[in-house]
C-alpha cells in the first residue's frame, strides 16, 4: 500500500491522484484494503481501459495488477474460475493451451477480465450476447469485508455481473468457455451505399460481422468471421503481411494521418477519403482469439452506443448528415456491431437484439460537439450508452432505458449503504449511493 502518483486512463483523457493505492496479491488483502477505506471511498482499478472517469477516485485504489491467473479449470465443463486482475490476453492464452476458448471477444484484449465484465464488453454476433452473458459466478468483498460468492438466480449476481464496480471489489470471475474453435476471416472494402442498403440481411452473412466507415469516404471495410472446427481454419496472414498491413499501416501510418489532420484540419477531409480509398481484402484464419483481437496504438477517445437494431439504419443515416456539418473534422472511422438480447440487468442488450455505433476521435482533437451531437441522435433512438465510454446521460435517463434499473439501485443500497465504493462518475450514472 503506498500513496498513489497520478494515473491516467488509456485514453489519456482521465486522470486521478488516489491518496492510497493497495496492490492486494489475495482475497485477505483486499478485505483488508476494503476496511483500511472505512470512511472514505474506495474503487478498483484494472487496465483502465474506460473511456469514463469510472475508476477515478481521489481517496482508496485497489488495484488488480498483482491478483492474477486461473485459478481453477475442468476441461470437462468448461467452467474456469479466474482472478480478477487477470488480463483477456493473458486468459486467452490459458484457456487455449487447455483446448477452450470464450465464446465471443471484442476486439481490445488488454482489459482485465473483471473490468471488462463490469463495463459490459461485448464483440459482434447477432446469435451471440456480451462477455457477461457467458459469467456463470462472481466472488466480492462487499463493503462490510465480508468475501462472498453469487451465481445466477441471486440478486447481487444479477446486478454486479455488469455492476461497474459499484457493490464490491470483484475478486474472481467464473465464465462458461467453450471448446476451442477457428475463424475463417475475410475482410473486404465494399460500397457504402450498397452495405447500408442491405443492412437487413448483412449481419446474417456470418457468425460475426461488423464494419467500418471513414466518415469521409465512399466504402466501409466488412469484417465476416465464420467459426470453423481447429483443423478446417485456413493459413494466417504471412507475418510480413501482418506486419505491413496491422503495424505499418493500422498503426503506423493511420496514426501519422491523425496527427497530420489534427495539426492542419484543413485536411481531414480528404485524409479521410484516401484512407477510405485504400483499404484492402484479405482473406484468413486463425484461432479465434487471434482473429477478433487485434493491438491498436493509436490513441483515441470513444462513444458508442447501443441501439435496438431496427433502427440502425436511421441512426447511421442521421450520422451521415451530421458528420459534414460539424466545425471539426472527424478522424477516425466509425464502427458497426450487432448482440443478440440477453437478460443481465445492465446490458445494454437486455431484452431486445442490439446494434452498436462507436465513433471515436483521435486523442486530443476536439470532440465535444461530435460525440454530444451523436449522442443526441442516439439517445432519440432509445439508445443506451456503453458503460465504459463517453456519454451525456445520468441516472434519471439512464433508469427509463433499463427495466430493472430500480433492483439495480436496491441492491446496491443493501450492499453499500454508505458509498464506499461510489465515485463522482457513479453518482452520475446510478445515483448517490
Amino acid at each position: 500500500m503506498g500513496r498513489g502518483d497520478t494515473w491516467r486512463n488509456w485514453a489519456g483523457t482521465v486522470r486521478a491522484t488516489p491518496a492510497q493505492v493497495h496492490l492486494p496479491r489475495s482475497v485477505d488483502e483486499v478485505v483488508a484494503a476494503v476496511r483500511a477505506a472505512r470512511g472514505s471511498r474506495l474503487r478498483p482499478r484494472g487496465s483502465g481501459h474506460s473511456f469514463t472517469a469510472l475508476a477515478a477516485t481521489d481517496a482508496h485504489v485497489v488495484d488488480l495488477r498483482r491478483w492474477s491467473g486461473i485459478e481453477s479449470l475442468d476441461t470437462t465443463t468448461g467452467r474456469v474460475r479466474v482472478r480478477a486482475g487477470t488480463t483477456l490476453r493473458a486468459l486467452n492464452a490459458a484457456l487455449d493451451a487447455h483446448g477452450l476458448a470464450l465464446e465471443n471477444l471484442g476486439d481490445i484484449d488488454v482489459q482485465t477480465i473483471s473490468g471488462a465484465v463490469a463495463t459490459g464488453t461485448h464483440g459482434t454476433g447477432a446469435r451471440f450476447g456480451g462477455l457477461a452473458t457467458r459469467v456463470v459466478a462472481l466472488d466480492l468483498v462487499l463493503a462490510d469485508g465480508s468475501a462472498v460468492h453469487c451465481a445466477a438466480g441471486e440478486e447481487l449476481f444479477e446486478a454486479a455481473r455488469i455492476g461497474l464496480g459499484a457493490f464490491g471489489v470483484v475478486t474472481h470471475v467464473t465464465l462458461q468457455a467453450v471448446p476451442a474453435f477457428a475463424l475463417r476471416a475475410s475482410e473486404r472494402p465494399e460500397p457504402l451505399p450498397e452495405v447500408l442498403a442491405g443492412l437487413d440481411t448483412l449481419f446474417e452473412d456470418a457468425d460475426h460481422v461488423e464494419f467500418y466507415w471513414f466518415p469521409y469516404g465512399a466504402r466501409a471495410l466488412v469484417k465476416r468471421n465464420a467459426r470453423v472446427p481447429l483443423a478446417e481454419a485456413p493459413a494466417p496472414l504471412h507475418p510480413v503481411r501482418r506486419f505491413v498491413e496491422y503495424d505499418v499501416v493500422e498503426n503506423a501510418a493511420f496514426g501519422a494521418l491523425c496527427r497530420v489532420g489534427r495539426a492542419f484540419p484543413a485536411t481531414a477531409v480528404p485524409l479521410g477519403r484516401a484512407a477510405s480509398g485504400v483499404l484492402s481484402a484479405r482473406e484468413y484464419g486463425d484461432r479465434s482469439h487471434r482473429v477478433f483481437t487485434t493491438r491498436r496504438r493509436v490513441r483515441f477517445a470513444e462513444s458508442e452506443w447501443a441501439v435496438p437494431r431496427a433502427r440502425l439504419a436511421e441512426v447511421l443515416d442521421a450520422l451521415r448528415a451530421l458528420v459534414p456539418r460539424l466545425e471539426h473534422p472527424v478522424l477516425f472511422p466509425v464502427e458497426v456491431r450487432v448482440a443478440a438480447a440477453d437478460d443481465v440487468w445492465l446490458s445494454t442488450a437486455h431484452g431486445r437484439d442490439t446494434a452498436y455505433v462507436a465513433i471515436h476521435q483521435y486523442a486530443g482533437a476536439p470532440r465535444a460537439e461530435y460525440f454530444a451531437a451523436f449522442g443526441e441522435i442516439a439517445a432519440a433512438a432509445g439508445g443506451r450508452p456503453h458503460w465504459g465510454k463517453e456519454h451525456h446521460l445520468d441516472a434519471a435517463a439512464l433508469g427509463e432505458r433499463y427495466p430493472r434499473f430500480d433492483d439495480v439501485r436496491r441492491v446496491r443500497r443493501e450492499v453499500d449503504p454508505q458509498g464506499l465504493f461510489a465515485n463522482e462518475h457513479l453518482d452520475r450514472v446510478l445515483g448517490p449511493a
